[in-house]
């Protein structure tokens, strides 16, 4: 007698293979489904001979992205399109598909509602600023269509209840944190500090590149005010990232060309990394000595937790979210949000005041050891039944 699995089949669909935030939950959070045993495939858009930023150990499928559009508009609806027809070459292949974006989202909304058998499962990580109605349509309906909605904070729970009249669930982010504790020699250490010129500066690290959702432009102006205060210490800043579906240049371009007014040196008081390798990323966290994260809107914040997990000590904005697991002088220090002035004063502390960096460096492993994803796994495996 043959037995038939009841094993749902899911597939985690996302926009990109380069490592933002939302992919890399896809990623992480697809491993450990696997490891419990979930029937998982990761379905992303990109470039085919390329795949993901990383090696994933779970099966890929890259719909190829098509030719990146003029306007935000243009690569949103042209992105749908791409994944509508990607998803309908697989549209019987799983049970669930469960989205990490809008893209993907309203294109699965699109396959489902021309009779693909699946069950359709958003996750919300935060809502954008669109400033066109298209765009804005787009993001309701990409809220709204899918069958079950999560988010991954209580702050996005209340937040989609107000203004969509959702009802969601909340999963947190995870963190792996033994890939951000495992620490480096002193040599590399001291290569990668020698490398961007910080050997004898305190450096603060912070990743998502320059952009306004990352408050950056307050970061540099708070930078610039730690400079030219004659009691502060040597200070440099280095930033990860950069990448993004959104077009960032013009404020990326007034950001860095009002370093010179704030009394800064690209290079010398700040300087780009970029998109480091994936190996690389949790040496620059053992590298730095405090993270800064100064940003006006994120969905969780799965950086910080990255940081507290390598034992960096976190200054922060006192937006809502962060408030669900990070408190002031207890494990961050956290500044008034979009106030170069207030974020300048808790850098500063942090620089100067030993006895506080060393109790937030012993307090951040144990926050970050509250979020596994296995954990959040876990919950998942329990939604799809």
């Amino acid at each position: 007698m043959t037995t038939v699995s009841t094993k749902p089949r899911v597939a985690l669909t996302t926009y990109s293979v380069k490592p933002r935030g939302g992919v890399v939950h896809t990623l992480e959070l697809a491993e450990a489904l696997a490891a419990l045993g979930v029937d998982v495939t990761i379905i992303a858009m990109g470039d085919p001979e390329v795949g993901f930023f990383r090696e994933v150990d779970v099966p890929v499928i890259i719909v190829p992205a098509p030719d990146w559009g003029d306007t935000l508009e243009e690569r949103v609806f042209s992105w749908i399109e791409a994944m509508t027809i990607g998803l309908n070459r697989v549209r019987d292949d799983f049970d669930i598909i469960h989205s990490q974006d809008c893209i993907s989202a309203r294109a699965a909304a699109r396959v489902r509602d021309e009779g693909a058998p699946f069950r359709l499962i958003r996750t919300v990580h935060h809502v954008d600023d669109f400033t066109t109605q298209a765009l804005i349509d787009c993001q309701i309906s990409a809220i709204r269509e899918p069958d079950e909605v999560l988010v991954v904070s209580e702050l996005w729970r209340k937040q989609l209840l107000a203004d969509y009249g959702v009802a969601a669930t909340v999963v947190h982010n995870g963190v792996r944190a033994e890939r951000f504790a495992t620490p480096i020699s002193s040599e590399r250490r001291a290569e990668l500090r020698a490398r961007i010129g910080a050997t004898d500066k305190f450096l603060y690290l912070t990743v998502g590149g320059i952009e306004p959702r990352k408050g950056s432009e307050f970061l540099v102006e708070a930078l610039g005010r730690l400079k030219a205060d004659p009691c502060g210490a040597d200070v440099m800043l280095a930033v990860v990232g950069g990448h993004s579906f959104q077009d960032y240049a013009p404020y990326r371009e007034r950001v860095l060309g009002g370093l010179e007014q704030h009394g800064l040196k690209a290079g010398g008081d700040l300087a780009l990394l970029g998109t480091v390798s994936d190996d690389e990323l949790p040496e620059w966290f053992h590298a730095a000595d405090g993270f800064v994260f100064p940003s006006i809107n994120e969905g969780w914040g799965l950086v910080v937790l990255e940081a507290m997990s390598a034992g960096l000590p976190v200054v922060a904005s006192d937006i809502e979210v962060f408030h669900e697991f990070m408190t002031h002088e207890e494990n961050a220090i956290m500044t008034a949000t979009g106030d170069s002035h207030s974020l300048a004063i808790g850098m500063e502390r942090l620089v100067m005041d030993s006895d506080l960096a060393a109790s937030l460096r012993a307090a951040g492993p144990a926050v970050a050891a509250q979020f596994s994803w296995i954990s959040t796994a876990e919950q998942h495996a329990a939604i799809y039944g």
